[in-house]
């Protein structure tokens, strides 16, 4: 947990707003995220004329959602190994066109559910792959004192929108017709677009290891996530904050209409009143956070989360629902702000994407799962018994993964080392070579055995977060103190890599075991490779056994 005098040291909320491109960014993004909310409320609206069937409203969301669930991932790995400023402005221009000639559609009356579902998991994809690229660049745009607030104030900036857009959206579906809000949302695109095309962001450092390719970067983002406490603790508890948050996303449409017996202006408003109540409780929580770390405050989100969605589940009138969403839009802010700065502070650059598609890929998966499995229950029951459903079960979530505590602050450097030795080998070999064994071996006194073998359960997790597999640690039966780490890596490639990343955090765990190793040398590092024979590409490459 992070103390009372960390958690002061958080500046007031507009603090990013200072850095010309950051303002820039997030100003061309707000607007954006006013068209995306009018483009949501207008697909749920149209949904409801074309099929007004629970299940299908809900699949709305679904489409949208389910994308980022297979797609995030490959596109986190990819904005990691390319130049994610491009493809910022690649996906936004395509995400242009694709809404645009929807638009059309709408106006000419072409469209079926079926293609109205399939237009919005086109758009998802975009989603897909903007927002982990969109995730990874924001440490570039603030200092790192200042993350927190700019999390946060894309959280109000994406709020406002959602105060804007969805009564906005509301009043054109009315006196101009529903392919408006569809119209507009295309041309919002193109503001980010011209906003990333302004931005200059600082020359990457050069590559001191080989480039990752796609399938390799996938496989390291996943190594990372399972050698990382604080990224699986903020996955675990997104998943038990965002699956029952989904509740309300997915029949808040026939919560307006059935329920409250409204049309599109309240449907519009009651998505406002979430707005409203996530700029007032984005605003509340920095002077929460003098009070509470970030696991407590998903704590407290759940419990404001559980008891909105039992409000609308039980006071079915339109003042209570009102007071519902403003409870919903503070609790969703605290909850999706918290558990985003604690996988950010969890990642290092090189995986930032990669991480953050993951944390994607939990709240849109959630998501996704949560509005098909509540709609699913609400035609089969009703619209109350699902919500009341998901708020029992949300209190439950917090009991089930209390012990996933979050980390909140960049307390440990992650930035790779500088001009940390790469390893000493006889002559070249070749970036495909592999597998790579690697061999540490220590001598550790007898008294200090059980403490060095416990300081190792950390460089194991460190070993896998930068790549390594089949970690194990070794005692020799004839000598005992002596200890033999082993560890294997797919490549050289992936070695050199692994080299490249190692940050002062990392060298702060291996250096709390290494201080039980005994004499005057450090502990003897092995690299075992393939052997190659002389005529295999021509040369005998020398032995298979290197030493650093």
């Amino acid at each position: 947990m992070n103390d009372i005098r960390t958690r002061a040291a958080i500046g007031p909320a507009w603090a990013p707003l200072r850095h010309r491109a950051f303002a820039v960014i997030w100003s061309a993004a707000l607007v954006s995220n006013v068209g995306t909310w009018m483009n949501d409320v207008g697909a749920g609206w149209l949904m409801t004329t074309l099929s007004p069937s629970p299940t299908m409203v809900a699949l709305v969301q679904t489409a949208m959602t389910l994308p980022v669930l297979l797609f995030a991932l490959p596109a986190g790995a990819l904005a990691d190994i390319v130049d994610r400023r491009r493809l910022l402005i690649a996906v936004q221009a395509a995400a242009a066109v694709v809404v645009a000639v929807f638009a059309v559609l709408v106006w000419k009356g072409l469209v079926t559910p079926l293609g109205l579902l399939l237009f919005n998991f086109i758009l998802g994809t975009g989603l897909a792959f903007f927002g982990p690229t969109r995730n990874a660049v924001v440490p570039k745009l603030v200092p790192p004192a200042e993350l927190h607030q700019a999390v946060m104030l894309n959280g109000i900036g994406m709020n406002v929108s959602r105060a804007i857009g969805p009564a906005l959206a509301g009043m054109v579906i009315v006196s101009v017709g529903v392919a408006a809000p569809f119209a507009f949302n295309a041309l919002s695109f193109l503001g980010v677009v011209a906003a990333f095309i302004w931005w200059r962001p600082p020359p990457a450092p050069p590559l001191t290891a080989p480039r990752e390719q796609l399938w390799g970067a996938m496989v390291a983002g996943l190594r990372f996530a399972r050698g990382s406490d604080w990224l699986r603790a903020a996955l675990l508890r997104g998943l038990a904050f965002f699956l029952f948050a989904s509740a309300l996303w997915a029949l808040l449409p026939l919560v307006a209409r059935e329920l409250l017996a409204g049309g599109a202006p309240l449907y519009g408003f009651l998505n406002a009143g979430i707005g409203v109540g996530a700029v007032g409780g984005a605003l509340l929580v920095p002077r929460l956070r003098h009070r509470l770390d970030g696991h407590h405050l998903v704590m407290l989100a759940t419990l404001v989360l559980a008891l909105a969605l039992a409000v609308v589940g039980l006071v079915q009138q339109r003042w209570a629902v009102g007071i519902a969403m403003l409870l919903f839009g503070g609790a969703w802010i605290t909850g999706l702000a918290s558990l985003n700065v604690s996988a950010q502070v969890a990642l290092p650059d090189w995986v930032r994407a990669r991480g953050m598609a993951l944390f994607l890929m939990v709240m849109f998966g959630s998501l996704s799962l949560g509005s098909a499995l509540w709609g699913g229950l609400a035609s089969h029951t009703s619209i109350p018994a699902a919500l009341l459903t998901a708020a029992m079960l949300a209190l439950l979530g917090i009991l089930l993964t209390r012990r996933a505590v979050l980390r909140d602050t960049a307390d440990c450097d992650l930035a790779p080392v500088e001009n940390w030795p790469a390893p000493m080998v006889d002559g070249e070999i070749p970036e495909d070579r592999g597998p790579v064994m690697v061999l540490v071996e220590y001598d550790i006194a007898t008294t200090d055995r059980a403490a060095f073998v416990s300081a190792m359960g950390p460089v194991a997790k460190a070993r896998r977060r930068l790549g390594a597999f089949g970690w194990e640690l070794f005692e020799d039966a004839a000598r005992p103190g002596r200890f033999v780490e082993s560890f294997v890596e797919a490549s050289w490639a992936d070695h050199l890599r692994h080299h490249a990343r190692i940050s002062e955090a990392d060298l702060s765990i291996s250096a709390a075991a290494r201080r039980f190793h005994q004499g005057p040398e450090p502990p003897r590092v092995q690299h075992l490779i393939p052997p190659r024979l002389p005529d295999q590409r021509g040369a005998d490459p020398g032995p298979g056994r290197q030493q650093r």
